[in-house]
């Protein structure tokens, strides 16, 4: 089993001053993407993408507002979006005019067209301003990077699009043969993961496990080869077995105002670490790429990004 992806890389260059909230980068890059996204990819009489004639087809729907005619995997209604920023790096930074700076998407629609619409909806947000202050800056390029974090490819030089074929990363599911007696978890940006009785306060192994089994399978079966092909409630008992040995977190507690509902969400949730023992082996390739799916509530927004230490 294997699941592929695009990382993507955008690069800027500001033209004013923009700043990034501590726990807030993500959602600054929130902000007008969506109204912009779907300026760029929707048809100008659409007024409503989960009721439109052409929703299948559009990639706007597809994209941003993935709706299920029915219960969707898991029971969804409303389906995961096939991507997540990662921007957590920009967080408390203040990028002057003339810098440059970066954030990356991960995207899990494999579509060609879908880097695209991303290319133009970003050179639009930023000639248009980001953060508070509406700063502007201009997209000077877009490159794809591998597992590793090595630029292999630019689809983007700053004036027009690649044309050329866009090969995507793959992970394999399928453990390796070396034992694993432990591992570590670090939860670099809050972190909201339900169990059967609601939000929990630590990672238990078991829930962690379980959380993200059913976050790839779920991207896989929308946008990928198809759902996991596994026995779901053995893999999670097997989880449950794995011990917590070390648990080091802290509540990180942010909200965001939306200026179009005018209400306070919270983007709360657990960031530090914790330390797993037990036999690890079959799940450290789901752990592996958690880390470029990431999970629990928000994801897409940029919560829930992990980093593993084996």
């Amino acid at each position: 089993m294997q699941f592929c992806f695009h990382r993507v890389r955008f690069h800027f260059v500001a033209k004013g001053h923009v700043s990034f909230a501590q726990g807030k980068a993500g959602n600054i890059l929130r902000g007008a993407f969506g109204t912009i996204f779907r300026r760029v990819a929707c048809l100008p009489q659409c007024r409503d993408s989960k009721t439109c004639e052409i929703r299948d087809s559009c990639a706007y729907a597809r994209i941003f507002e993935p709706h299920a005619s029915h219960a969707g995997p898991s029971g969804l209604a409303d389906l995961p979006r096939p991507f997540v920023f990662r921007a957590s790096h920009l967080e408390g930074r203040t990028v002057h005019r003339g810098e440059p700076f970066y954030f990356d998407v991960h995207l899990f629609d494999l579509q060609e067209i879908v880097i695209c619409y991303f290319v133009k909806a970003f050179a639009k947000l930023a000639s248009e301003g980001l953060g508070p202050g509406r700063a502007q800056a201009a997209l000077t390029s877009v490159e794809l990077l591998d597992v590793s974090g090595q630029v292999f490819r630019k689809v983007f030089d700053g004036v027009s699009l690649s044309a050329s074929r866009i090969e995507p990363c793959s992970l394999s599911l399928e453990a390796s043969g070396e034992s694993v007696p432990q591992v570590e978890v670090h939860f670099i940006t809050p972190m909201e993961l339900k169990a059967a009785d609601g939000l929990i306060n630590r990672p238990e192994f078991g829930v962690l496990l379980a959380r993200l089994r059913d976050r790839l399978s779920t991207l896989r079966a929308l946008y990928g080869a198809g759902p996991l092909e596994i026995d779901f409630a053995e893999f999670g008992r097997r989880a449950a077995a794995v011990t917590m040995t070390r648990c080091e977190l802290r509540h990180q507690e942010v909200t965001r105002f939306s200026t179009r509902t005018r209400q306070s969400h919270s983007l709360s949730g657990f960031v530090g670490v914790a330390e797993y023992e037990g036999e690890l082996r079959e799940f450290i390739p789901y752990l592996i790429i958690g880390q470029f799916t990431g999970m629990g509530r928000q994801t897409t927004w940029g919560k829930g990004e992990i980093a593993v230490r084996l």
